[in-house]
């Protein structure tokens, strides 16, 4: 009987931890689902490289000081964090939004220009997802960086706001 109690309380633990993280991702101003369906088969992409409108990409970061930022970024990241740089092409409409898999700072610059972003929305009990952030920009090229990360790798979601 001792067995079957725990075993149904460590079962009530799992479940209860599953919807905690549920719940976690219902916390973002906007959803999130295709960034959830994206992130898993994200291909592995090196710095540098153009990323795809309505796609996501495993982007592999190099120490900051090597990352060839554009310009500064915004906020100056920490000694020992890591960046990267890639560009995209922005539809039309120019509104994108960038979804991250964990902590960084993106900067959006746009014909020499940094850009600020126009809504923001982050969860810290979102799994697999930590950051979202909406830009407004002209039809063209947009390069992107990303600074401030404390792990080598990151995915990133470009995709146009629902």
């Amino acid at each position: 009987m001792k067995t079957l109690v725990l075993g149904f309380a460590a079962m009530l633990a799992a479940t209860t931890a599953v919807m905690a993280e549920d719940a976690g991702c219902e916390a973002f101003k906007w959803p999130v689902t295709r960034e959830q369906a994206l992130f898993p088969a994200a291909p592995a992409t090196p710095s540098g490289a153009t990323l795809a409108l309505g796609a996501a990409a495993d982007l592999a970061l190099v120490p900051v000081e090597k990352a060839g930022f554009a310009m500064r970024p915004e906020h100056a990241p920490a000694p020992g964090t890591f960046g990267a740089v890639a560009s995209v092409a922005v539809p039309p409409e120019g509104s994108i939004q960038i979804s991250l898999s964990g902590e960084a700072w993106i900067d959006v610059i746009q014909d020499g220009k940094a850009v600020r972003s126009a809504d923001y929305s982050g969860v810290k009990t979102c799994p697999g997802i930590r950051k979202s952030v909406r830009f407004k920009l002209a039809a063209g090229q947009a390069t992107l960086q990303f600074s401030g990360a404390k792990k080598a790798d990151l995915k990133v979601a470009v995709l146009a706001p629902e």
